[in-house]
């Protein structure tokens, strides 16, 4: 199975992210500029928060606020649940369906080393049992 390190290799490991002082409109405007459901929210290179559409969703709309004049520090999660690079694609495909979330930020020595998503961890999935079948049907085939 696939470690974590494995998976940002692939990936790559640019990190997209905004100021907890930001807009909201200013964060929602970059996640669809760069096709991503989610920005890790940063001071420098330290990790503050994660913010989804889903916060942009139950946090801004529902509650009738302004994504103009909400600062993304006000609808952030700061409650993270981080991934390490030696960890499996297993483990954390239970661990994000455990606390239901759907992106988790790579931390090396407590700095921010990637995400991943639970749509990278389900590719990984897919290709590890991919190669499977591909090596069984080699071998029954002689």
């Amino acid at each position: 199975m696939k470690l974590v390190q494995q998976l940002l290799d692939r990936k790559g490991d640019e990190i997209i992210s905004i100021a907890g002082d930001a807009s909201v409109f200013d964060a929602i405007k970059l996640m669809a500029d760069r096709a991503v459901g989610s920005l890790l929210v940063m001071d420098g290179d330290e990790l503050k928060g994660i913010v989804t559409e889903r916060d942009y969703a139950r946090k801004v709309i529902v509650k009738g606020r302004s994504s103009e004049s909400t600062p993304v520090a006000d609808i952030m999660t700061t409650d993270l649940v981080t991934a390490s690079l030696t960890q499996s694609v297993n483990d954390c495909m239970t661990l994000m369906s455990e606390r239901r979330i759907r992106h988790l930020p790579v931390l090396v020595d407590g700095k921010v080393a990637g995400l991943i998503s639970i749509g990278d961890l389900v590719q990984a999935i897919i290709s590890d049992q991919q190669e499977e079948i591909e090596q069984l049907e080699s071998y029954i085939s002689g």
